[in-house]
């Protein structure tokens, strides 16, 4: 994990939660599915517009732990989705140098989507322009606990002291640990809250929130996004004077 604090003007690495595909729908008197299929659109069209940024890295919450206790003919036609989407996309952002990857626990999906995920994960892995990370059956509190379990069975095992244990340690074990941390957080649809999403990981990520429905994000809408972390300034714990006299040139 990258743990050194990004001062830079632009975000290396931009995590959205996707809100509002079912409410998007409803206005439309359309069902919830039409939504869905409008919001992996949507996803297209950012992934395109964040290689053009040179974004090192975009994390997209694509259905979380919680999202099980949705009507279960919806929970299905977004795992039917999920599928369909992969293949019909994969070889696309291979072409453009995207690598994708998948965060969460992804026992609970079929063997079909697991098997659509690890091909997807081989075929891009060693791509480089853009990592596009997938979250799915993705919770923060989840991801703890698994870094938790899997330290354990370290110290348990002789390879790891406990006084070995630290921040560096548990970062480097969650998921997204050898990626940066989150420099800019978007989430659509209107809601100010991050929903158990990359709880540690987002400890000092910037938290932008719009009103527009996440089939409605566009290009524009995540250039402003940008603009606004542009006009942030990142203390990481430091006053506006210390950065002021650390910027300065010798």
């Amino acid at each position: 994990m990258n743990s050194q604090p990004n001062n830079r003007a632009e975000p290396r690495h931009i995590a959205i939660i996707m809100d509002g595909n079912g409410r998007w729908a409803s206005r439309r008197h359309l069902p919830r599915a039409a939504g869905h299929k409008a919001g992996v659109q949507a996803l297209r069209g950012i992934v395109e517009h964040a290689l053009t940024h040179r974004i090192e890295v975009l994390t997209v919450y694509a259905f979380s732990s919680e999202n099980w206790r949705r009507p279960e003919e919806e929970v299905r036609f977004l795992m039917d989705l999920f599928i369909t989407s992969l293949k019909e996309q994969v070889q696309e952002l291979h072409q453009h140098g995207v690598a994708v990857s998948f965060i969460g626990d992804h026992q609970a999906f079929s063997k079909k989507l697991q098997q659509a995920i690890t091909e997807a994960e081989s075929l891009t892995g060693n791509n480089q322009a853009l990592n596009l990370v997938v979250a799915a059956n993705y919770g923060g509190r989840w991801d703890i606990t698994n870094a938790c379990r899997k330290l354990a069975a370290r110290v348990a095992a002789g390879k790891l002291e406990i006084q070995e244990l630290d921040e560096v340690q548990v970062g480097r074990t969650l998921s997204l640990g050898h990626f940066p941390e989150p420099d800019l957080f978007i989430r659509t649809g209107g809601e100010r809250r991050i929903s158990n999403y990359l709880l540690w990981q987002m400890a000092y990520t910037e938290l932008y929130f719009t009103e527009v429905l996440w089939p409605d994000f566009n290009h524009q809408d995540l250039d402003i996004a940008i603009n606004w972390y542009r006009e942030r300034q990142r203390r990481f714990g430091q006053t506006s004077e210390q950065l002021t006299v650390s910027t300065v040139p010798d």
